[in-house]
């Protein structure tokens, strides 16, 4: 890349400016993984910027182009995007699907998996809908599509195992009778066999704030505004481990106040961030020269370094 970078880090380098314009710069076959989370097509403005429900599609398959392009034909997309409200009424806009459709049939991405986000903590709305009238429950999860320049990206679960629970901690002990289910599945005596832990689902549950964290102290402090819309570090943290390993290059092209390349830097990934507001990008720097204990995240001290070389 010919871009001289807003910040750099030992592992990645931030880039201020239009996510269009730095990924055209971006090396053909590049990246081993695109993870982001773009302004949604909310019906109400952000002070960042969000397309509406009628335009995201045809907003957003510029970006997709560039992004399949820059992959690797072993690299993964994963893109998070929430739902909306259809305005005035109390009915679900079908953007989200329409854009998925789009990104298969138009771009040409594999879809590898959908995921889906549960924050328990999210505040109930609409409120005309849920507080007031009370004809519908709070919306509490948002999409995550992991989608692929291939049908086979690189892909490994066992990095992403999770603990295994007391019951399934007794089946080992104790062993498996061999049986057949009503449903036809074939258990086998091997299914009690202590494989190291369980098979994540596709129900990633994490809440999106961070009120502890050393980062949002130091905003505080420094009378600085909080990026409205921050990205939870566990998201980009499942995915990273997921579908990299170590050295590997991530990109995020919406990156706001830089979760997935602090992230990426506490798990020996080099990074890539793109973002068009100033504001966000240089306050993103405080997430590498604090620890976050917030995120739960050792995050090695942070040395400028000169850009990354692709």
């Amino acid at each position: 890349m010919n871009l001289a970078p807003f910040y750099s880090t030992r592992q990645g380098d931030a880039y201020l400016g239009d996510a269009l314009d730095i990924l055209a710069e971006v090396p053909e076959d590049s990246i081993d993984l695109v993870v982001t989370s773009p302004p949604y097509a909310l019906h109400f403005k952000k002070e960042y910027g969000n397309a509406d429900q009628s335009e995201y599609v045809d907003w957003f398959l510029p970006f997709a182009r560039q992004i399949r392009r820059i992959l690797k034909p072993t690299g993964s997309f994963v893109l998070n995007i929430g739902g909306a409200w259809t305005p005035g009424a109390p009915t679900r806009s079908l953007y989200i699907y329409r854009l998925i459709l789009a990104l298969c049939d138009t771009i040409d991405f594999e879809l590898c998996q959908e995921f889906f986000w549960y924050n328990p903590a999210k505040i109930p709305a609409p409120a005309e809908w849920v507080n007031v009238r009370r004809i519908r429950v709070k919306d509490s999860t948002e999409y995550i599509f992991w989608l692929g320049k291939t049908a086979f990206p690189k892909a490994d679960n066992t990095r992403v195992l999770q603990p295994y629970s007391q019951d399934m901690q007794r089946l080992i002990r104790r062993g498996v009778t061999a049986t057949v289910r009503p449903s036809g599945h074939n258990i086998k005596a091997s299914f009690s066999g202590d494989n190291g832990g369980s098979i994540p689902g596709n129900l990633i549950q994490c809440g999106n704030n961070e009120s502890n964290s050393n980062y949002l102290k130091s905003l505080k402090r420094g009378d600085r505004r909080i990026h409205p819309a921050r990205f939870p570090a566990e998201l980009p943290r499942f995915f990273i481990q997921f579908l990299t390993e170590p050295g590997d290059l991530v990109l995020d092209p919406f990156a706001g106040s830089n979760t997935t390349g602090m992230v990426a830097e506490s798990l020996d990934r080099r990074w890539i961030a793109v973002e068009i507001n100033q504001d966000y990008l240089v306050d993103s720097r405080l997430r590498f020269e604090t620890l976050e204990d917030g995120d739960g995240l050792d995050n090695p001290s942070v040395s400028l370094q000169p850009t990354l070389d692709l």
